[in-house]
């Protein structure tokens, strides 16, 4: 039976973790390591039992606390070779454990078998995961992320748990106090998803199989919980598809970590 915990998810810094009867890995250390670890303990996961983290992209909030953690876990690092690069030369990768690209077939860990593919965002080489559990569950995850591609789209299809990024409102954020150049930057193919494209996509999962939908990355500045909440409810309910029966929906935490079981 698979675990999936998100302990920290937004622009403040991003961290999940997924488990099972083998062991657990992390999906990014966007805080410090001294809070990952008060997460886990607060969730009752052991910091032993994680085989590898893996790093989407190396932008601050998903690898702040990634060198002293991996560091005292002592264990593997998976992420792009640009990514890898990135990391390298920002310090942050700990000489006490090793640091690996991930083959685009995939790596095995924890019982599992994760895989990576592209996303359009302003990073180096960032990727998404697809997580295969022992139980044959597929967990896809996808934050930061402009724009939903085809490799994106045909890489979560017939996912049963997604985590998807719905980061802005549209409006709020063209209303906002960001300055120009950031608005542009969030709106662009290689920014940030918003409510409406994030709501849109949702319908042909659930189509392909997907009963688990948990929204993350939201923004504090340009969005709201129940914002974005309604926005996915109300694409999923013009196609005719019911929460709770359906789907279940749910909004990954800021930094108030939750224990789901996946099935």
């Amino acid at each position: 039976m698979a675990l999936f915990c998100p302990l920290f998810s937004g622009s403040s810094g991003n961290c999940y973790y997924i488990g099972g009867d083998s062991g657990g890995i992390l999906i990014d250390a966007g805080v410090s390591a001294k809070r990952i670890s008060l997460a886990m303990n607060q969730m009752a996961i052991n910091p032993n039992s994680i085989q590898a983290i893996f790093i989407t992209h190396e932008h601050s909030d998903h690898i702040n606390g990634l060198r002293v953690l991996a560091s005292h876990m002592g264990c593997a690092v998976y992420s792009s070779a640009g990514t890898l690069r990135e990391l390298d030369v920002l310090g942050h990768l700990s000489t006490r454990c090793k640091a690996e690209v991930i083959a685009s077939s995939g790596v095995e860990a924890a019982g599992m078998f994760i895989k990576p593919f592209a996303t359009p965002h302003d990073s180096c080489d960032s990727v998404g995961f697809i997580i295969n559990t022992d139980d044959q569950r597929k967990i896809s995850i996808a934050t930061d992320l402009g724009y939903i591609t085809d490799e994106v789209r045909a890489s979560m299809q017939g996912s049963d748990f997604v985590v998807l990024e719905s980061n802005h409102d549209v409006s709020m954020l063209e209303n906002g106090r960001y300055p120009p150049y950031l608005k542009t930057r969030i709106l662009s193919e290689n920014g940030h998803l918003s409510n409406d494209c994030c709501a849109s996509e949702l319908p042909l999962m659930v189509k392909a199989g997907t009963t688990k939908i948990f929204l993350a990355h939201l923004s504090r500045e340009n969005n709201a919980p129940q914002l974005a909440y309604q926005t996915a409810l109300t694409a999923l309910a013009a196609a005719e598809m019911h929460v709770n029966i359906d789907f279940t929906l749910n909004i990954a935490p800021v930094s108030q970590p939750q224990k789901v079981t996946i099935f």
